[in-house]
C-alpha cells in the first residue's frame, strides 16, 4: 500500500517527466529477474537515439534500506527522495546515481502562484546521474514499457465505465484502503467525508426540488379555486 508521500512523489515525478518532454509509466517489471522500476521514462532524441531513465522512489530509511532489488537498468538512473531522507542517506548513494529532491508546495508558495499546480510539489536535481550502458536489451525495455502503458490504459477504461463494473465487495475493500490515509484535520481530503457530504447535498437538493414542485402545484390549485369562485 503506497503512502500519501509516495503518491505525492510519484505524481510530481510524472509531471516532471512530461515537462521534460519524456513519456513515463510507473511500476515496470524488468526481464531477467531485474526487479521492478518504480518509474521508467522514454525519450527519442533529435539524433534518433532512444534514452531510458529509471527512477526509484524512497520515502523512509527502512524503504531506502529495503532488500528489494534496485532496478537501475537505464542509461540514467535516479533516486527520488524527500530532502530529510537525502540528508540522512547521502553517503550511501552509489556513484553515478542521480538524486532528485522532492519538496511539497507550501501555502505561502501556492498563494503567489499565477496558476494552480497540477502536482503537490516540485523536484530539484541534487546530484546529476552518469550515463551507463543499458543493463537489459533495449527491445525488452520497449516491450515492458508498452505493456505497462497498456495496463494503465486498461485501468483508465475501467474507471471510464464507472462503478458498475465493480462488485460491492471490491468497492468496500477500496474504501477500507482509503481509510488508512484518513486525515482528521482535513476532512476535505478524505474520500469518505466527501462521499457523505455529496450524498447529503444530493439528498437536500432532491428534497428542495420536491418541495418546490409541491409548492408550485399548491399555488396552481389555489389559482384554479379562485378562478372557479369568481
Amino acid at each position: 500500500m503506497k503512502t500519501k508521500l509516495t503518491l505525492a512523489l510519484e505524481r510530481t515525478l510524472y509531471d516532471y517527466c512530461r515537462e521534460a518532454g519524456t513519456m513515463a509509466v510507473e511500476e515496470v517489471t524488468m526481464p531477467n529477474d531485474a526487479g521492478i522500476v518504480d518509474t521508467l521514462s522514454y525519450q527519442e532524441l533529435p539524433s534518433g537515439d532512444i534514452e531510458w531513465r529509471c527512477y526509484e522512489l524512497k520515502v523512509t530509511k527502512s524503504d531506502f534500506h529495503s532488500k528489494a532489488k534496485l532496478s537501475f537498468v537505464g542509461h540514467y538512473n535516479y533516486f527520488v527522495l524527500p530532502l530529510k531522507l537525502y540528508q540522512a542517506v547521502a553517503t550511501e548513494i552509489p556513484a553515478g546515481i542521480g538524486v532528485l529532491i522532492y519538496r511539497p508546495f507550501t501555502k505561502e508558495l501556492l498563494a503567489t502562484a499565477t496558476e494552480t499546480p497540477t502536482a503537490p510539489g516540485y523536484l530539484t536535481v541534487m546530484r546529476p546521474p552518469r550515463r551507463r550502458e543499458l543493463a537489459v536489451p533495449a527491445s525488452q525495455l520497449t516491450t515492458r514499457f508498452i505493456a505497462a502503458q497498456a495496463r494503465e490504459v486498461h485501468k483508465a477504461k475501467q474507471m471510464a465505465t464507472g462503478l458498475k463494473t465493480f462488485s460491492t465487495e471490491r468497492l468496500y475493500q477500496e474504501l477500507k484502503k482509503r481509510h488508512q490515509h484518513y486525515d482528521v484535520y482535513d476532512p476535505e481530503a478524505n474520500f469518505y467525508d466527501q462521499f457523505i457530504a455529496d450524498t447529503q447535498t444530493t439528498a437536500v437538493t432532491a428534497l428542495q426540488d420536491e418541495l418546490d414542485a409541491l409548492n408550485l402545484e399548491h399555488h396552481q390549485l389555489l389559482e384554479q379555486l379562485r378562478s372557479q369562485r369568481s
